[in-house]
Order: structure tokens, then sequence, then C-alpha cells
């Protein structure tokens, strides 16, 4: 359970907010509404006596919140007039901007069933970690419109979202017809990022050809390529393979898509990537060797990202040859955790010195029920894992507690270059005046033990099961409203809203357009061939 924080309410001006049960879809109906919990929607809020962490500074300073916006930050704040405030008590604790995971799939269609979180119970989780903003993926089947799979997707959450949100779109094939969707989700749906896969061939894999043609309309759009970088063809010919050896386990999974699967796409979709000039965002990188792929390239100067996700940092892939089949099976995910349990560390060591970039989670829960659809065949078992509500703590207990990085970093992986490189920043990812108040208040003392028992997610199950991890949220406001504290939420389903992206993110695109310039071939100035021209046989 979570320590009791410090966090002390001075002054309460309740109102009241009802939850809801989230509509039917296409997908696991939400939970029973929430008991009535007073609500901080139209409070001014003053968190007063903390230190405000953000990616480049630390500062002891109160925090003002009023309209959902931060209004001021410095020391000793005393906004008038003194009735309707609410004063947070974070003494001896961090302020820090809320957290942004790069990577969910909430009730995400696959592999025969459906994630176990909704965007209810997803999100509800989300908060209680201490993440106000997810970004989810839209991902249609190969020959189905784009911009159909975004409506699904936005119709789906809408309702239930309990924080910001928005959504990166998979190109699963390629046309004319594709483009001009791409086109629209740019300049209509907010969209900014859109993701390739080298993987699950015959149903989302796209060749060389096309990535090099979906890279290429990327940049010209100005959008972040992201690419699952695993050899698909590979893994379908191991996995063959394996199954006719007999082996049918979750370790066939692991076996089937070997650390050299990961590694050779990633070097395949850098090298496709800087030859068209795209941003390139490896998703989930969770071996040692497409990490140092990465590492390279970015030491080369190119222009590529890396993330991690939270259970690639927390835990490794000796899971799958666990003799406990639904222990292995609540493993598999794809890229498999790595099985040399040396590997969490060396990714973390590469987070702290950014090498890597940011920490998603891949959130796609499947209960064990699900995964026992593949109980004889394990390219059968649907693949997913939890992380969204741990993925915090997670990196602070692997991360700062262990001294590999500092709070500022911290906030740099978790939030600040998420919100930078998908354009969101600074209205989130920092702390300031005219951000929006998505703040959390931290306690690096505080201790928790992960467990399927206590979390807040649907699922029957946590890969990180009793790991003990300092650094706590005790409260999370979003938007300006206090959403979750001390362990009691405040949370309305569909109370988050749909953030729409620009394109041509600075932080990215300013070094793209550099090496535009003056990184252009030029012909060789010279006198034009006069000498003899061998005939060609056709000429003969």
């Amino acid at each position: 359970m979570m320590a009791q924080g410090g966090c002390r309410k001075i002054v309460f001006m309740w109102s009241f907010d009802y939850g809801q049960t989230p509509p039917a879809q296409p997908a696991p109906p939400g939970p029973p509404a929430e008991p009535p919990m007073p609500s901080y929607q139209k409070q001014r809020l003053l968190i007063k006596g903390g230190r405000v962490v953000n990616d480049d500074q630390s500062v002891e300073a109160d925090v003002y919140v009023e309209e959902g916006v931060v209004q001021e930050v410095g020391p000793n704040l005393n906004p008038r007039p003194p009735s309707g405030l609410t004063v947070l008590d974070a003494t001896n604790k961090l302020v820090i901007p809320g957290g942004i995971d790069t990577h969910t799939h909430l009730q995400f269609p696959f592999m025969g069933t459906t994630s176990k979180d909704d965007f209810y119970t997803g999100t509800k989780a989300a908060v209680a970690g201490g993440t106000t903003m997810i970004i989810d993926f839209a991902i249609p089947q190969k020959g189905c419109s784009l911009i159909e799979a975004f409506d699904t997707w936005k119709s789906w959450a809408d309702p239930k979202v309990c924080c910001d949100y928005a959504l990166h779109v998979a190109v699963t094939w390629w046309s004319d017809e594709v483009k001009e969707e791409m086109k629209t989700l740019v300049d209509v749906k907010g969209v900014n990022s859109f993701k390739m896969f080298m993987a699950y061939k015959d149903l989302y894999m796209l060749s060389d050809e096309e990535l090099y043609s979906a890279f290429s309309y990327c940049k010209e759009l100005g959008t972040i390529a992201q690419v699952h970088a695993e050899n698909g063809e590979l893994i379908a010919q191991n996995a063959k393979k394996l199954l006719a050896m007999g082996i049918t386990g979750p370790e066939g999974h692991a076996l089937s898509h070997s650390e050299d699967v990961e590694a050779e796409a990633t070097h395949r979709a850098i090298a496709i990537a800087n030859t068209v000039n795209c941003p390139l965002f490896v998703v989930h990188v969770m071996s040692k060797s497409s990490a140092r792929m990465i590492t390279n390239a970015r030491n080369e100067g190119k222009v590529v990202y890396g993330e991690p996700i939270a259970a690639g940092l927390g835990i490794d892939g000796t899971n799958y040859w666990n003799e406990d089949w639904a222990h292995a099976a609540a493993h598999v995910m794809s890229p498999p955790l790595s099985p040399d349990p040396s590997t969490p560390d060396f990714l973390m060591n590469l987070l702290a010195n950014d090498d890597l970039s940011v920490v998603g989670t891949d959130n796609c829960t499947f209960d064990t029920c699900q995964k026992a659809l593949g109980k004889d065949d394990f390219t059968k078992i649907p693949n997913g894992l939890n992380g969204v509500e741990d993925r915090m703590s997670v990196v602070w207990e692997k991360g700062v507690y262990s001294g590999k990085m500092d709070e500022n970093r911290f906030v740099a992986v978790t939030s600040t270059n998420a919100a930078k490189i998908f354009n969101l920043y600074p209205k989130k990812g920092r702390i300031a005046v005219g951000s929006d108040a998505d703040i959390v208040i931290w306690d690096p003392e505080a201790t928790r033990t992960i467990s399927a028992k206590t979390h807040h997610q649907a699922n029957n199950f946590n890969v990180f099961e009793g790991m003990v991890c300092h650094g706590v949220p005790v409260t999370t406001i979003s938007r300006g409203k206090v959403v979750y504290h001390d362990g009691d939420f405040n949370v309305t389903a569909g109370q988050g809203k749909y953030v729409s992206r620009p394109p041509f993110p600075p932080y990215v695109y300013e070094r793209v357009k550099q090496r535009q310039e003056v990184c252009k071939p030029v012909p060789v100035k010279r006198e034009p061939y006069a000498g003899v021209v061998s005939a060609t046989p056709e000429s003969e």
C-alpha cells in the first residue's frame, strides 16, 4: 500500500461530482460508477512549500493554479482573495509536471480479444500513478481507413477518459488514399505521429519500400515517424521452426523474437529514415543491441529517439521460463523482455545519459483467461502487459533511487521530452506560468509495494508484483482539478480532453530543417565527356 503523504488540505470548498459508467463500446464496459467524491473542478489551488522540479532546474516555490492553468510560480505566494482557495501542503515533497505515457493500448481489439483496461480504468490507474496524459494508438486493419480508425478510437475514449489524451495513428498499408488521409489527420484531427510496423507479418507489417514512402511523407507533413522494429519475416520462420520442435509455451515467444530480430530491424529503420531525413521514434526498445543501434545513430547526429518501457527497465525475460504457464504467459509482449537479466540496468543507464529519450509502457493488459487463448501455441498468446499505473514509481526506483539519474532527468524522461517531441510543450511537461495545471505532488521518501491485489488496473496480474518502490505520487492534479489524493479518487468518466498536436515540433524539426539545408547533395561541375562511347548490344 502507498505510504501516507504529508499533503494537508487547509481549506475546502466542496461541490459534488458523480462518476458514471462509461457507455458500452466494442470493448469491455467500464466499472461501476465511483461513489460521490468532492470536486476541485472550479477551485483555485495553492501548492505550498514544495520544491518545483522541471527538467532543467529545481527551485523552492509555491504554485498557484486557477482555471486549470498555472498562474504563478514563486516563493511565499499569497493569492487573493483567500476565500475559495484550496491549499495543498507540499512540504518536503517535490512538485513535478504530470507524467506523459507515450505508449498505451487501451481497449485494443487484438489477437482475438480486447485488452482488459479500457479508457476509463486505464486512465484512472494512470492518475493514481502520477500520469496525467496518455498517447494511445488508433490502428486500422490493412486496407481500412486511417480516419475511420481514428474516429473509432476517439469515440471509445471521449466518454471514458479521466485525464487528457492524444492518438498516434498506425499506417498498416500504403496507397495514395493513405497519403490523403494522413494529411487530413494532420490538418484537421491534430495528429502529428504515425506508427509503422516491421513485425506482425500479414497483419500490420510494411515492406521496406512502403516504409521508405511512409517515412518520406511523414517528413513532408512535419510529423514523427514511429516504428515497431522487429524483423517480421524472421519471427515467422523462427516460430514455425520452434513449434515443429514441440516448443509451444511462452519461452517459444522469446526464442522466436531473438535480440538479433529487434536489432536488425532497428538498424534498417534508422537507415531508411536517415536516407529521407525523417525523424524517427523507435517504440519499446527492449534489448541491448537495439539500444546500441540508437545510441550509435544519435552519436552520429541522426535524428532518432528511443523509448524504453517501464517493464523493460524493471524486470527481465527470465520470466518466460517460469514453470507456471500463467506467470510466463503474463509477460508475453513484442518485442519480448530480454532474457539477459542485466538488460534493465543497461537500458536505464542509457536513459539516464540521454541515449534513450522517454519512458512509455506499451500498456496492453490481458488477463489469464485471455492469455490462455495461446495455451497450446505461443504465437496465439495475446501480446501485452501492464505499466500505466506503475511507470513513474518504477523509473524513480530504478533510476533516481539507484543513483543513476537526478530528479530533473526523471522529469525529462517521464514528461518533458515527450511533450517536446510530440509538440505539447510548454503547455504540457513543464510547471511554468501559462502551462496546463497537470501537476503531481511527489513524495521521494515514501514507499509502496506493487501488487495486483492493490493496483487500480482491471487486470488480475501485475508483472511488477512484490517490487518495493521508493517515490510515490501523493496528489495528482489534472487541468487544475485534484483527481487523486492519498489513495482517494475524484474522477469522472469523460473529464479528460483530446489534445491536438500541431506538426513540425521545433524540438525535432529545427534540426531536420537545418540538415535539409546544409546536407543537400550538389552535382560536381565538370566539362561534358567528349570521348568515344561504347556501343550497346541493342545498337549493334
